[in-house]
């Protein structure tokens, strides 16, 4: 099963890795390790809760305005 994964610089260094379609959320010293470390909780979420549908989330940008 292919899914999203959102990754954020965290402030004090490294990363967090988002799943939009569960909400599993974790973080990782490296790109590679914090998405690793996303699959390993996201398969553990799907174990107790099945995803009901497949459809994969719409990632898109907007503006605020008088925000850089």
């Amino acid at each position: 099963m292919e899914l999203s994964a959102i990754l954020t610089p965290a402030p004090e260094g490294g990363y967090v890795a988002f799943n939009p379609e569960t909400g599993t959320t974790t973080q990782g010293e490296t790109i590679e390790e914090a998405i690793a470390n996303l699959a390993e909780a996201t398969e553990l979420y799907l174990e107790e809760f099945p995803l009901a549908f497949h459809a994969r989330p719409l990632l898109t940008t907007f503006r605020v305005a008088g925000h850089a």
